[in-house]
């Protein structure tokens, strides 16, 4: 069943503003918030929002995100911001008597050398990679927070894990952020540069799934409205999760070549192997998501060459 009022927390990020946009497509009630609207690291606001709010389910998509170099930079903030704004957010919603909720997390909670492609079986059964630990373990804390109610108190909380996300809305921070818009920025500002050369963080063996933000959003909204008894059945409450990806991966060489041509870039690329790959591969199953009647639509050629189209139209904004 379709909930009629949805409050989305975290509505002016990539997966927010997607979601928002998939709402409004599907002419559903919601409320998007922003963390300049609601602090979600203090309860007392959110009990505020929620007391005036009137909602039957919530999606949390507000987090604290980046790359790799802000991953390993700001530890401390990637741990406690993201356990505090799930940890409130979720208990507020048991509160105040919202029966459903879709948590959004991350594939980095599986273990560095997980079998792939990864299963949601998967989740504890090895070491993570270190230069994202802090904030997959908070995600990892959110999944289990959703089943511990779920098994506690018979609400229905859901978990969604999207692998590496992109498009329209994206941060393309020259530092924090992550791998496709970086390159895309890069190869923008190299292509305007007439650079002979343009360089690609670590050896480019590393491979990685990509999936469009408008993807993972009709996926959130197609698990959030299936029914209570369909979703137990697909799932099990000791693995509650569902993976949302593509199921296929590429090379960071292999996309960073089809960034280039988006963008019309004619420089060499150069691999900085001093840089960190990463995890070496991280590549979802998404058999069990399928089950539920969801799969992908958007190719990663149309996805990139819509958002380097997207990213012309914002350069002014977004570029640093």
């Amino acid at each position: 069943m379709k909930p009629s009022n949805v409050l989305v927390a975290g509505a002016a990020g990539m997966v927010g503003s997607a979601i928002c946009r998939a709402l409004d497509a599907h002419g559903m009630e919601y409320r998007g918030v922003t963390r300049q609207i609601c602090d979600f690291t203090a309860r007392d606001e959110i009990d505020h929002l929620m007391e005036t709010g009137n909602f039957d389910a919530v999606v949390i998509t507000a987090a604290k995100v980046g790359g790799i170099h802000a991953n390993d930079t700001y530890p401390a903030e990637f741990l406690y911001d993201n356990l505090m704004i799930e940890a409130n957010l979720i208990d507020a919603a048991y509160r105040h008597g919202i029966h459903r909720l879709l948590f959004l997390g991350s594939s980095c909670i599986y273990p560095k050398h997980a079998t792939q492609p990864m299963t949601e079986d998967a989740l504890l059964t090895g070491l993570l990679e270190p230069t994202n630990e802090p904030y997959a373990i908070a995600k990892i804390a959110g999944i289990k927070l959703c089943e511990s109610y779920n098994r506690q108190y018979g609400t229905d909380y859901r978990s969604l894990m999207p692998t590496n996300l992109y498009g329209q809305g994206d941060n393309f921070h020259s530092e924090n952020a992550h791998v496709i818009p970086m390159l895309m920025d890069r190869f923008h500002q190299a292509k305007l540069d007439g650079a002979n050369e343009v360089e690609v963080w670590g050896t480019g063996n590393a491979k990685r799934e990509f999936l469009h933000v408008d993807d993972l959003a009709e996926a959130a909204l197609h698990a959030l409205a299936v029914d209570e008894k369909t979703y137990a059945s697909a799932t099990d409450p000791r693995c509650s999760h569902f993976n949302v990806g593509t199921g296929v991966d590429v090379t960071i060489r292999e996309l960073a070549e089809q960034i280039r041509t988006v963008v019309g870039l004619g420089a060499e690329l150069v691999f900085d192997t001093s840089k960190p790959d990463g995890t070496p591969r991280k590549l979802l199953s998404i058999d069990k998501i399928k089950q539920l009647g969801w799969q992908p639509s958007i190719s990663l050629a149309d996805g990139l060459a819509q958002t380097y189209e997207w990213f012309l139209g914002q350069e002014s904004t977004l570029r640093r």
